[in-house]
This record gives C-alpha cells, structure tokens and sequence, in this order.
C-alpha cells in the first residue's frame, strides 16, 4: 500500500467510564491533550486502543459494569459508544475497498472521511423486549432491568455512522429514553452505520504504537512481555537468514555439552540420585535425572539473554537499567519504544499513529521540550497526553484538547474553537511554561501588576489559612499582554472555567481642576492622573463588554489601584510597619506615618504611591508582603473575584478556614483556650454535618465577633 495521510479527526465517548459524552477534535501532526490527575487522560487513551491497538483488540470484546459512566446511576440498558472519525482517507484503490467495504462515508466518487465504531449494547432480544414496554411503565421497566445481565451485552463495530451520538436527543432516538420510558422500535438503525464484519479490523491495517506512561521503567525490562528491547529483537530475528544463525546454534550445543560435562556437575547429579534413592527406594524415586544447560539454540530465545547496558555518567562504565537514574532509563525506553514505532511504520502501512502517555515522567524539563520539538515523523499522527508546562509551552494551541473535571464527570475542552488566526497567534506567544499553568487550572485569577500577583496569595494564606493552589486557583501576571487576548479562551466554545480579571480603574484621587497657580510639578501630576483615569475607564468599559453574556468571565476593579485601595480597606498600619525598610530619614518616616494615618486619601494615597515607586513596586510588594498577617483586610473587589472562580465554596473549605481562624484566636490576647473549645465542638459538629452553614457562621459570629473572617463569612 502507498502512505496516506489520514488522520484521526474527531473522537466521541458516550457513558464510557469518567465522560458522560464528550468530543475531541485532532488535528493532523502533533495533538496535545492536558488535564489535571483524575482527569480522564487514560481512559481516553483506552478508548482509542480499544479501536485501533491490536495488542487490546481483545478487550473490546470484554468490557463490563465498571466501564459504564458512574453518572448513569442504573446502567443496565444503556450502550458505551466510542467513535472515531477519520479524515483525509487514501485515494489508493485497496484502501477504499476497504473502507466501502467497512467505514466510509462517500463523497462523490471516492471517501476522504471513514468512521469506525465501536458500541456496547444489549442484544437484540433485549432491545426488542425495551421497545415493547408501555410508554411512562417504569415499574416494567425496572423488572425489566433487573433480570439484565453482562451476559446479555454485545460489542459491535460499525462504520459509515451519519449519528452525532455525543447529542442527547439522537442518544434517546436510538437508545430510548430511560425516564420517559419510550424505546425504538427499529432495533438496526442505519444512523449507527453497518456491522463491520469481524474478519476486518482497522487495527490490522494501521501502525500504531502506544507508549505508556513511565512509572516503573526497570520492572518493563525485567518483564520478558513487555521488555522493548526483547520486543526489537524478536522482530529481527525473523528477519536473521537461518544459514547465517546455523554456526551460533552449533557454538550453544558445544556450550550446553561442555557445561553439562564438568567433574563437579556431574557429580552433584550423582550425588541428588543417590539421595532421592536412599529417602524415596527405587520405586517412587525418578527414572532418570539429568542437569543440562538449557541455553536455547533458537534466535527468538536466544535473543532473551541480551541485556542493554549503558554508560551514563562515569567514563568507560557501563552498567545494567537498574543502575541508571530514573531520568536515564525512561530516556531508553521511551527510545527504544520509537524506534519500535520507526520499525513498524517501514512495513508500509496506509496510517501511522503514535500515542504516548505522559512523556515528561522523571524527565529534566530541557528534554521534555527538545523530545517535544523533534517528535515529528512524517505521515504520522501524534497524540500526546501530559501535565508538563514546559510540553504544552512548545504545544500548538489549535492541536490541544484540555480535560476538565465537573464532579465525577470529564469535560473536554478545544481553546482554539470559533477563534481568528490572529487571536490564537496572540494566545499561542503568550503561552510560555508559566503561563501555559493557566491551561491546567480548575480556576484563574488574571492580573496585570506585580504588586497583585506577590501579595494577592499572602493575603488569601493569611486569612483563610489556605493557599491558592489548595482553592485550585492559578493566578497569572500577564503583564503587558492585555486581558482580552487571553481572557477569551475562558468561554463557552472554549475552556469553560472560571476566569476573574483584577485590574485598576485608576481614578484619580486629587483634585484635577486645573489652576493658573499650579507649579510645573502640579501640572505634570494632574495630566498624569487625568490620562490615568481615562484610560482607566476605557479598559474597564472594554472590559465589561467582553464579559457581557459570558458566565465564565467577569472583571474586578480596584476603585485606585491596588496600593490605594488597599489602604483604604484599613490596612495603613501594615504600611505604616515597613516605613523603615523604605526611607532611613526620621522625618519622612514621621511625616509619612502622619499621612498614611490621616484618614485623608489624598495624602496616604499619594504617600503609598510615593513609597512604591521609590523603591520599584514589585521591591515593594515583597517588603510589605514581610508585614501581612492574619488580621488583614482584604479589599473587596478581590474577595469578589476570589469567590466568582471558586464557586462553591464546599463545606470542607469553609470547615478548614473556620480551624485557622480558630488557630489565630488561641494566639490573640485575652481569648481564652476553654472559647475556643467551645467553637470547636460546632466545627466538628459542622464536619459531621449535623449542623449546617449558617449555624456555624452565627456561633463564629457570636464567639469571637471581632474576627476578621466574620464580613468574609457573610458574603456566603
């Protein structure tokens, strides 16, 4: 057969273990898929083997309960279906024949798109029976299901499928409609597509090779089933001309007869006769026995014997896998496993897939990117799946799918959908290794400033006791980017999490009049402020635009900026505590401590801006993060933002912030130890769910009403 191109295009599951019903869309070339842990990476893989790897062909045929989607509660009745969609399929004769034959969807005179798929569903006499039940009997419908088993399951595979099986409303028309109780009558619906016969698998006409992920890399070589390398060998050794191996095999005789020969050998087999002798008699004793070495003389065999050794750091040593770093062995055998793939894809196959699960396992981050970027074979697909920043830095924006986690179900997201190319170059540069964290984040705080991105996680560890990664919250400085040309991957085409902007919409606090009296200076800071605050209100109204009808967005503003505003929440004594590490003059330091007490906005904020910039505001964020503690005010625009991410707030959080607030009265003054007992008997009757919210919330409230989590606690 000629090489083709074609390429896995589209993949539906339906009720198949973590995903409900999800999409995922490929693109020719490398395809990345990203998700946090639990998020459904290998059970999507799996569902691709299932398909297209030979090795797990076997399987499909054997799937039971526990791969049914936990969601569907009673599963008994309904159908797993995994689809795949191809596009680009050959113009070579013997391919369309076979796709005719099995999986095609005509377009004019030839196919350029298949669909293979595989469904698990009861058998016929049990569908029949389902579409004879009364419409709404769900009593019948129950006794009905009861008497389901495995036993009465089938796996089919069909191809040239016109179904968006992934849409509820087809899912209902071909498999019924469990709550209604209404069930089709046609039991072969055309839209599922025909029964490929089973002499036919695409598996067998396709390379295809999978790399795991690396986790016990020395037990893979030890293991003669899954060792590459005896997996190399053995795939050459039918290659070896069997004239060219006859002399080896004569040498292993000779051995395994000078072995057998040795004085000592032959007497230790004497030796175990006699003994088996004299405690068993003649009777129950062996006919013979013999000690023989049993080197084989077969290549296949012969082949098992060979061991890799490698050199890796010390000059002319070299030892066995075991010996080598983590990084180092995984490093073999993720080379060895694509040289496999490099030996298949020679046998002329019309598609070469190669999957690999997590590559970055124990390897340094320089390799990781290198292997990203050098990964690319020719009339191959790619799909990778991982949870390195440094992979899905160099990964193609377009060719990344992201798996989210709702519950106990898995979402699957496209960043790229329904955007311009411009759009996505502006996303795809901006993605370097820290930012690209935003890809993995169950939730985003986006801000612009230094001062924000340093002291925004103080100020949440500090008073919830918990930190930003712990409320599964990435916050990402995107500096001088510009929100919009990230903010909109955050949508319902796209990646649908939560997303807050924190920003400043710098109104000025000055008088802005102008007055002929105005010294150069005066001037100068008003027709700052004045273009502050204009473009202030810009952004904000940009802003505000593009959240308008997009419940995963929403914008927070400072009424100042962040530094002003945050003295103005009451927090001019933590300022007012690190006068000494910004001036070492003892009448500023005074005449500073004045205005920022005053109560005035004009003289703290102007003071505090003063202070920043004198000493860089990012210099600045850090020595004041050094004076924040547990009684700080947080402003309210970025508790708002805090609480639109993290929504809802679960139980478990609330219960651990109310044990730190808890920690921090036993260190407050005049709070006796017996008060916080008393509050803790209502925490743990909280965990145990006993009483709810807000019950707690009130005794929080009435033990220790000075707190500052108490307004904090309000807002829920």
């Amino acid at each position: 057969m000629s090489g083709g191109c074609m390429h896995i295009s589209k993949l539906q599951l339906v009720n198949y273990r973590n995903f409900a019903r999800a999409t995922v869309k490929f693109e020719k070339g490398v395809n990345t898929i990203i998700g946090e842990n639990g998020s459904g990476k290998t059970n999507l893989f799996r569902a691709i083997r299932l398909l297209l790897d030979d090795n797990l062909l076997r399987m499909a045929h054997r799937l039971d309960d526990r791969d049914f989607h936990r969601g569907l509660g009673e599963w008994r009745g309904h159908w797993i279906i995994i689809s795949l969609e191809f596009t680009d399929v050959s113009q070579d004769e013997t391919i369309q024949s076979l796709f005719l034959h099995g999986v095609g969807t005509i377009t004019g005179a030839t196919i350029d798109k298949a669909t293979y798929n595989l469904i698990f569903r009861p058998k016929a006499a049990i569908r029949q029976r389902l579409s004879q039940l009364a419409a709404g009997d769900e009593t019948a419908l129950s006794e009905l299901r009861r008497e389901i088993s495995l036993a009465d399951y089938e796996t089919v595979f069909t191809g040239k499928s016109s179904a968006d099986f992934t849409d509820p409303a087809v899912y209902q028309a071909l498999v019924g409609d469990f709550d209604a109780v209404t069930f089709p009558d046609e039991l072969t619906p055309a839209e599922i597509g025909n029964i490929v016969p089973g002499m036919f698998s695409i598996a067998r006409e396709i390379g295809f090779t999978f790399i795991q992920a690396l986790r016990d890399v020395v037990a893979e070589f030890q293991n003669n089933r899954t060792n590459p390398l005896l997996t190399l060998l053995k795939g050459k050794s039918g290659e070896i001309d069997p004239a060219k191996f006859a002399p080896i095999s004569g040498l292993v005789t000779d051995l395994n007869t000078a072995i057998e020969g040795l004085d000592d050998v032959r007497a230790i087999r004497t030796d175990i006769r006699d003994t088996i002798t004299d405690a068993a008699g003649e009777t129950y004793s062996p006919k013979s026995l013999s000690i023989k070495s049993d080197l084989s003389d077969e290549a296949d065999r012969l082949f098992q014997s060979l061991k890799l050794f490698v050199g890796e750091a010390e000059a002319g040593y070299e030892g066995g896998i075991h010996e080598l770093s983590l990084g180092g062995a995984n490093l073999i055998y993720l080379t060895l496993k694509l040289l496999e793939f490099k030996y298949q894809k020679v046998k002329q196959t019309f598609a070469n897939f190669l999957v690999v699960e997590e590559p970055e396992a124990h390897i340094h981050t320089h390799i990781q990117k290198t292997l990203f970027d050098r990964l690319n074979y020719d009339d191959t697909q790619i799909i990778y799946s991982t949870h390195s920043t440094y992979i899905s830095e160099v990964s193609n924006v377009e060719n990344i799918n992201i798996l989210g986690r709702d519950g106990g179900v898995c979402e699957v997201y496209q960043p790229a959908a329904g955007l311009d190319p411009k759009q996505i170059g502006n996303i795809q540069r901006y993605l370097d290794a820290v930012r690209s964290n935003l890809l993995f984040a169950k939730s985003v705080l986006l801000v612009e400033g230094d001062a924000e991105e340093i002291l925004i996680p103080i100020l949440i560890k500090q008073v919830f006791g918990l930190s930003l990664d712990e409320l599964g919250i990435s916050l990402i400085n995107i500096r001088s980017t510009g929100f919009e040309n990230v903010a909109i991957l955050f949508h319902d085409q796209r990646i649908r999490k939560n997303c807050a902007i924190i920003t400043d919409l710098d109104q000025a606090f000055i008088d802005l009049t102008t007055n002929p009296a105005d010294t150069p200076a005066q001037k100068k800071a008003k027709d700052k402020a004045t273009g502050s605050q204009t473009s202030g209100a810009a952004r904000a109204g940009r802003l505000n635009t593009l959240c308008t009808g997009n419940s995963w967005l929403s914008t927070h503003l400072a009424h100042y900026t962040f530094e002003v505003d945050f003295i103005r929440a009451g927090n001019a004594a933590a300022v007012v505590s690190i006068l000494g590490e910004v001036y070492s003059d003892g009448a500023t330091i005074a005449l500073a401590k004045t205005e920022l007490e005053s109560g005035d906005i004009v003289q703290y904020g102007t003071r505090v801006l003063t202070m920043a910039k004198h000493v860089g505001k990012g210099w600045f964020a850090i020595i004041l993060g050094k004076a924040i503690t547990p009684d700080v005010h947080i402003p309210d625009y970025i508790l708002d933002a805090l609480f639109m991410v993290h929504r809802p707030v679960s139980d478990e959080i609330l219960a651990s912030i109310i044990d730190h607030r808890l920690k921090v009265q036993l260190k407050t003054v005049g709070v006796l130890p017996a008060q916080v007992a008393a509050m803790r008997v209502y925490l743990d009757l909280f965990r145990s769910g006993d009483i709810d919210f807000p019950f707690v919330r009130t005794e929080m409230l009435t033990a220790f009403p000075g707190d500052r989590i108490n307004t904090i606690l309000a807002r829920l």
